[in-house]
């Protein structure tokens, strides 16, 4: 175990990320709901404020008109007035997919909880898709975890996830359902992989070993879709997140994701009065990390605007090393100690950084920076912990 030491500076707090979508009125619109969502949330709105987003949205605006990129009024699939399904609805992801379409233009929201329906029955997901025939289907459902978990429980996390994606997605076709987005994960791309990792690098070489089997299930899925797509003509499509965070994650620490899980190191030993957190591996890998709710607005794009074969990479540029990761949540904690790194324990992939050059050729651009996300996501965490 390398000894601790005080948590360096967290770089990026020096200046905060704005990145302006093309759309000035779709920006001003994704500000009003981002506020309403907060406040639903429990966390202060962003005070950044609309006028400071249609400023620059209109320059922005002319220069993707400029290059050709397809606006937001161009779509092939309006959500106003559709049914749309989002299974999972109450992660991480599927949480922030049902707060933005609340607010999409007449969306309807279709939604199940677990004890009502498993999604690992597949008559049962049959039943309950062939009766209520939704427009579309977003598969934001399944077992996730950190490295521990999935090594504890390999068998849960393939039989789990290759149950979901398989029964709802051809429950989806048998009820005809035409539009479906399923996400993958940037873990089936191959362990040592040129960064930014681009699509048709998906197997090239050997994934990770540390997550092998989730990272199986979700690359069957997303082949499932493709097979689907080529089979009976449907509009499937694939995502694939960058490293998720933000609030409405589980606070289980073996089940939630890598800022939720180290929040949570941090903010219980601050509260203990612990001198010395210690953190698995080296802190050396690199991850690109996406505020959930910048996913949601990305995927809801994609689901109204591209049919297309390729899975689509949603990243944001933001990249940092588990240890920088370590020394931001220790600011926004509060935690006054020192770090310790168990190099005895796995890091996992050194990097997992992703191309997402078509999302932002649709004109699409994250707008939350890593430490106003980091913020608002402790803001949320502390006030479900204290509950």
């Amino acid at each position: 175990m390398e000894g601790g030491a005080p948590a360096p500076p967290c770089r990026f707090f020096a200046s905060a990320l704005v990145s302006p979508a093309c759309d000035a009125e779709a920006l001003a619109k994704a500000q009003v709901r981002r506020a309403k969502a907060d406040r639903a949330l429990g966390v202060e709105p962003s005070r950044s404020g609309a006028a400071f987003f249609l400023f620059m949205a209109g320059g922005v605006g002319m220069i993707c008109a400029l290059m050709g990129v397809e606006r937001q009024s161009n779509r092939c699939f309006p959500l106003s007035g559709r049914r749309v399904f989002v299974a999972g609805h109450s992660g991480l992801v599927g949480s922030a997919l049902t707060r933005r379409l609340s607010d999409e233009n007449g969306a309807k929201i279709l939604t199940v909880s677990r004890g009502e329906l498993d999604l690992r029955n597949g008559p049962a997901v049959t039943t309950f898709l062939e009766k209520e025939r939704p427009d579309a289907v977003i598969v934001a459902a399944g077992r996730v975890g950190g490295i521990g978990a999935n090594r504890k429980q390999p068998a849960d996390f393939i039989y789990d996830n290759l149950m979901i994606e398989a029964n709802v997605i051809h429950a989806a076709w048998k009820a005809g359902v035409r539009r479906l987005v399923n996400f993958g994960s940037g873990c089936v791309y191959p362990r040592e992989c040129s960064q930014p990792m681009r699509p048709e690098q998906i197997g090239t070489g050997p994934m990770e070993p540390t997550s092998e089997p989730y990272s199986t299930a979700k690359l069957a899925g997303m082949i499932m879709c493709d097979a689907y797509r080529r089979q009976h003509g449907v509009a499937y499509i694939n995502v694939i997140p960058a490293g998720v965070y933000g609030p409405g994650d589980c606070l289980d620490p073996e089940r939630a994701h890598v800022v939720t899980a180290l929040m949570r190191r941090f903010h219980e030993a601050k509260q203990t009065g612990a001198s010395e957190v210690v953190l698995w591996g080296s802190g050396r890998p690199q991850r690109e990390l996406l505020y959930v709710d910048d996913l949601a607005e990305a995927v809801l794009l994609l689901l109204e605007r591209y049919d297309g074969e390729a899975p689509v990479n949603a990243g944001s540029g933001q990249v940092c090393s588990i240890a920088e990761l370590a020394a931001c949540l220790v600011e926004v904690t509060g935690f006054k100690g020192r770090i310790a790194w168990d190099t005895s324990k796995p890091d996992g992939a050194a990097a997992k950084t992703l191309d997402w050059t078509p999302l932002r050729q649709m004109g699409w651009n994250p707008r939350t920076g890593l430490a106003a996300g980091l913020r608002r996501t402790y803001e949320w965490f502390a006030s479900r912990v204290s509950e």
